[in-house]
């Protein structure tokens, strides 16, 4: 039924009308004609009947107050982030896997869900374990109501405690958190039935404080803060970028002894024997890729091709046409890209060639071409002024010609041999991939590398208050669950056949709440809507929303304590010694 205004003439009159079906047929009936629209309203009438109907219909009253937003809410709460990552949470086998592991510890409070609460707030907002705690008010995180500061302290020293068994120690000492990756690896082992390629790439992560005992160190900072104290954070993916381990060192450590460590656990505690690894150039030296080769294990290395003799002299001056390739990409987009294979050392038998694969991008060419351009415009406006404060930055002196009369000046030889490297990157490897496999395979580390840019925020949470290793690395261990989720939930959007942007999903599942108001002594809990993406997302999870409005007792006081019995008053009972 509904209301429906009927045009007679210059006049209008309010009705009541009930829809009815007929067959295929929808029929329309008037139960009552109500009278003028104008009298109606110049005599109060409409707004008296309304009234009295709204006693038998508080909930849908509500919900339009609530959209209308006059609404006086007792209490307001976001649900959205904790619905769908709190599905993905239990599906992944996380929260099974953190409750077994904790049970014996006997906390008194829910470790587990300490530790969801962390990763949350990572996924929505990141930051340190203090704005944690306040940030957490804000979110219905059923389970997490009463915990407290302390308490979240205590879950990430839990969560970096080292253990007492070390047996299969590499570079860093065991702890909890490698438990929880390695079975947590092993609840989805069919997914890795054959575990092709590994992509492993690190960052430095800067932090104020001391650090630690031994985590917070100076070392070379990529984020070039020399002053800060850092910490070394490493991720390993499967070539579909989904997370297998993490690796936290201090941060004097080198990224050349960061892979056989890495190789050593995966093939230990993994149970991975068959793998061609893939890494950036910072990882790449003679003694490690003689290791891989005395191990049987096949990689795939970004080369210095600036540096590296053999590649300058050599592998850039072959002569051999390269093929062009056209790679599919998201959204439509084609990345061009040309490849060879040289190979150096194949002279005959009891030789070890080296194989060599070299790229050229065009579309990077045109980048590192404008690059410099830029950098040689600002570089001969300084020189007007003087040039000695010039040497100093590295992005100017590799242009800079030997001082000649006391002055710098612009070496055209430089710029040229810079201009040689346009779009190229060249790749080390002993693999039985061909020639396309071995560049795709290590285009794949961009997964890696947008982890780490696209999600820094998640990587880069400050562990500002901590004051002991096994704190900070269950504070960065926390990053790395979240970004087993926001994996996890990718492919879930993917199948779904959606592409939001993360700041769109973040933003829209925090736009849904839950408002709680009183009303007649009743008390309701009702849903905003679920506005942008939201609905794809929670569909995609197979989550469903709750309902836009149900009824909720209201909370009881607490019973008053029984006061103290009065003191008797009277005469006095006679003592025991009396007669």
């Amino acid at each position: 039924m509904f209301f429906r205004i009927k045009p007679s003439g210059e006049r209008r009159y309010l009705q009541i009308v009930e829809n009815t079906r007929d067959g295929r047929k929808t029929r329309q009936s008037v139960l009552a004609t109500l009278g003028r629209v104008d009298e109606l309203e110049a005599s109060g009438q409409l707004d008296t009947l309304l009234r009295s109907g709204a006693r038998l219909c508080e909930t849908a009253v509500l919900i339009s107050s609530l959209r209308a937003g006059t609404l006086d809410a007792v209490a307001t709460r976001r649900i959205g982030g904790p619905l769908v990552f709190g599905r993905l949470w239990e599906e992944t086998g996380c929260r099974a896997l953190i409750e077994d592991l904790a049970h014996w510890r006997g906390f008194a409070f829910s470790l587990e869900r300490a530790v969801f609460a962390t990763v949350l707030h990572r996924l929505m907002v990141s930051g340190s374990d203090r704005a944690c705690e306040r940030w957490l008010e804000a979110y219905r995180l059923d389970g997490a109501e009463t915990l407290e500061l302390h308490q979240l302290y205590r879950a990430m020293t839990w969560l970096g405690e080292e253990l007492a068994d070390q047996s299969g120690a590499t570079r860093a000492p065991r702890r909890t958190k490698d438990v929880i990756e390695e079975q947590l690896f092993a609840r989805r082992r069919n997914l890795f039935a054959d575990l092709s390629v590994v992509l492993f790439d690190s960052t430095s992560l800067y932090f104020y404080g001391a650090g630690g005992e031994s985590l917070g160190q100076h070392g070379k900072s990529k984020d070039h803060r020399p002053d800060l104290k850092q910490v070394i954070v490493g991720v390993v993916l499967d070539e579909a970028g989904r997370p297998i381990c993490s690796e936290t060192w201090p941060g004097n450590a080198t990224d050349v002894k960061a892979l056989l460590p890495v190789v050593d656990r995966l093939r230990q505690r993994f149970g991975i024997t068959r793998m061609c690894v893939v890494a950036d150039r910072g990882m790449i030296s003679a003694e490690t890729m003689a290791e891989l080769d005395a191990r049987g294990i096949e990689y795939i290395l970004g080369a210095r091709e600036r540096s590296d003799k053999e590649v300058r002299e050599i592998v850039l001056a072959d002569t051999k046409p390269m093929v062009p390739l056209a790679i599919p990409r998201a959204r439509g987009e084609v990345t061009e890209l040309a490849v060879k294979e040289v190979v150096v050392g194949d002279w005959g038998p009891g030789a070890k060639p080296r194989r060599y694969i070299v790229c050229f991008n065009p579309q990077e060419a045109k980048r590192d071409a404008t690059v410099r351009e830029e950098v040689l415009r600002s570089l001969a406006a300084k020189l007007e002024y003087g040039d000695k404060g010039l040497v100093g930055n590295a992005g100017y002196r590799r242009f800079l010609a030997t001082p000649r009369e006391g002055h710098f000046e612009i070496d055209p030889d430089r710029v040229a041999d810079d201009a040689r490297f346009d779009g190229l990157y060249v790749l080390r490897t002993n693999s039985k991939l061909d020639t396309l496999s071995v560049a795709l395979a290590y285009r794949e580390l961009w997964r890696v590398e947008q982890i780490f840019r696209t999600a820094k925020a998640i990587l880069e949470t400050r562990p500002i208050y901590h004051q002991c290793d096994a704190a900070i690395a269950g504070h960065l261990f926390c990053s790395f669950l979240a970004l087993v989720l926001r994996k996890e939930l990718d492919e879930r959007l993917a199948a779904a056949s959606l592409d939001p942007e993360w700041a769109d999903i973040v933003r829209d599942l925090d736009r849904l709440e839950e408002v709680t108001v009183d009303q007649q002594a009743k008390r309701f809990v009702l849903r905003t809507d679920a506005t942008g993406c939201a609905a794809g997302v929670f569909k995609a999870v197979g989550v469903a929303l709750p309902p836009i409005a149900r009824n909720r007792p209201p909370a009881t006081p607490p019973p008053r304590p029984n006061p103290p019995p009065k003191k008797r008053r009277g005469r006095p009972r006679c003592g025991a010694t009396r007669a």
